[in-house]
C-alpha cells in the first residue's frame, strides 16, 4: 500500500489500519470531503487506484456561488492557486451582442485541479494509493481490503467514485438511468492567446431549435483560451463526427456573429467528448455507507450545477451529520437514512435534475409549449436588444443636440 504525507510518497507495509471515516474517490468530493473532516481532528482514510489522476474532460469552471461553499468549508485557499479568475463575459443571443456581465467565475482544466488538491492535502490526510478488493459493509464497522492485502477498518464508509460503478456493484447497489446520453459536452483549446482575443470571456446561446445547441462557452485557463460547447446529441451522430473532423468550418457557420473576434475559430487542440446521462441511485440506503456526488445522482452540466451539488453534498455531511453519527455508537441505516432525507441536499438534488431538464426542454422541443415558452423568452430578448441599441444612439446623439 502506498501512502503519502504532504508531498512525500512512502511505502508502508501491508496492515490493519482503523479510521473514523474510510473515503473511496479521491476526485472532488473525496478530496474535499476528507481535508475537512481532518481538519476538524476526524481520523480519516482517503483511498484512490491511482496516485496521478488521468486526463479527463469534465467540469472546467464554476462560478461565485460555488466558490462560497469552498470558502464555507474552508478550502478556497487550496482551491484558489489552481483555477484561473476571470470576470466582464459578454452574452450573445439570437445571434447578437445581448448583455454584459461582470460577475467572477473560476476555470480549471479537471485533471491539473484534482492532481493540485491532491498535492495540497494535509499532513493528517494521507492518499492510500491502492484498489479495493473487498467491501464489507454492516450496522458497526465497514471493512475494505485492498489489493495488496492492506486493511481498512472505518465506522463509516463514503463513496465518492463519480461515474465508476466497480465498488457500487460490490456493495449491492444500482444505478438508475433516467434519461440516457442527455446531452453531449465538448471541449478544445482555441489558437488565440488570452490577451489577443476581444473577450475576456464569452457566451454564445444557440439560436434554432434544429441546431440542439444549448451555447459555447470560451474563457482563460492560464495562458490558453477554452471553449466547451454543449448540445444535446450523442456521440455517434454524423454531426458530431462532422464537428470533431472540422470544428472551426462548423462553428464559423453556427456562430458568426463572435468568430472573428474569437481567432476566427481556429481550433489548437482535438475535440474532447463527453456525453451525460441523467442517473439516480436505487438500494442505496444501508447500514454503515452513504454515497455522495456523482455516485449517488448525475445531473447535466449544461446549467453547471454540478460541483455545487457534490459541494452541498460535502458540506452537510461535515457541518451536520457526520459529526452527529460519530457521537454515539453504530452505523445503521436509519442514522444514514438522515443525510438522504436531509431537506438541503433533497433540494439541492432535485433542482440539479430540474434544471438539466429544462435546459434541455426549452432548447429543443418542438411541442406547441415549448414553441411558445421559446417564442415569449426570445421575444423579450429582442426587445431588451432593441432597447440597448436604442439608448446607444441616444447616447451617441445627445452631444450634438447640446
Amino acid at each position: 500500500m502506498t501512502s503519502r504525507k504532504g508531498n512525500d510518497m512512502t511505502t508502508a507495509a501491508a496492515g490493519q489500519a482503523e479510521v473514523d471515516v474510510a473515503i473511496i474517490g479521491a476526485g472532488m468530493a473525496g478530496i474535499t470531503l476528507a481535508t475537512v473532516l481532518g481538519n476538524a481532528g476526524r481520523k480519516v482514510a482517503l483511498i484512490d487506484p491511482h496516485r496521478i489522476h488521468h486526463d479527463e474532460f469534465r467540469a472546467e469552471k464554476i462560478g461565485m456561488s460555488q466558490m462560497r461553499l469552498f470558502e464555507k468549508l474552508g478550502l478556497d485557499k487550496m482551491l484558489m492557486p489552481l483555477v484561473t479568475p476571470f470576470t466582464d463575459i459578454h452574452v450573445f443571443r439570437l445571434g447578437q451582442y445581448f448583455a454584459f456581465e461582470k460577475k467572477w467565475e473560476y476555470a480549471f482544466s479537471y485533471g491539473e485541479l484534482i492532481n493540485g488538491m491532491r498535492d495540497a492535502l494535509p499532513p493528517q490526510v494521507p492518499l492510500t494509493v491502492g484498489k479495493v478488493t473487498e467491501v464489507s459493509t454492516g450496522p458497526d464497522r465497514q471493512r475494505l481490503v485492498l489489493a495488496d492485502g492492506a486493511v481498512i477498518d472505518a465506522r463509516l464508509l463514503v463513496v465518492a467514485t463519480g461515474y465508476s460503478e466497480a465498488i457500487r456493484r460490490a456493495i449491492g447497489v444500482e444505478r438508475v438511468e433516467l434519461s440516457k446520453a442527455h446531452s453531449l459536452s465538448m471541449g478544445f483549446d482555441l489558437a488565440i492567446a488570452p490577451q489577443d482575443c476581444a473577450y475576456r470571456s464569452v457566451t454564445s446561446y444557440g439560436k434554432r431549435a434544429s441546431d440542439r445547441i444549448a451555447y459555447l462557452s470560451v474563457f482563460p485557463i492560464g495562458n490558453r483560451m477554452r471553449a466547451n460547447m454543449f448540445v444535446y446529441r450523442t456521440v455517434a451522430d454524423q454531426w458530431t463526427r462532422d464537428f470533431r473532423d472540422n470544428p472551426q468550418k462548423m462553428l464559423c457557420e453556427l456562430m458568426p456573429e463572435i468568430a472573428a473576434q474569437c481567432g476566427n475559430f481556429e481550433v489548437a487542440s482535438p475535440v474532447e467528448v463527453r456525453q451525460v446521462s441523467l442517473t439516480s441511485t436505487k438500494g442505496h440506503r444501508r447500514d454503515g455507507v452513504v454515497f455522495i456526488g456523482d455516485a449517488f445522482v448525475t445531473t447535466c452540466p449544461t446549467p453547471g450545477v454540478g460541483i455545487g451539488r457534490v459541494m452541498v453534498d460535502v458540506d452537510q455531511l461535515c457541518s451536520v451529520h457526520i459529526p452527529r453519527w460519530l457521537e454515539t455508537p453504530g452505523m445503521t441505516a436509519d442514522k444514514i437514512n438522515a443525510f438522504y432525507d436531509d431537506p438541503i441536499k433533497v433540494a439541492s438534488d432535485e433542482e440539479g435534475m430540474r434544471v438539466s431538464v429544462y435546459a434541455k426542454r426549452i432548447t429543443t422541443e418542438t411541442g406547441l409549449e415549448w414553441r411558445v415558452r421559446r417564442l415569449r423568452n426570445n421575444t423579450a430578448r429582442q426587445l431588451m436588444i432593441i432597447g440597448r441599441k436604442v439608448r446607444h444612439l441616444g447616447l451617441r446623439r445627445e452631444p450634438g443636440m447640446a
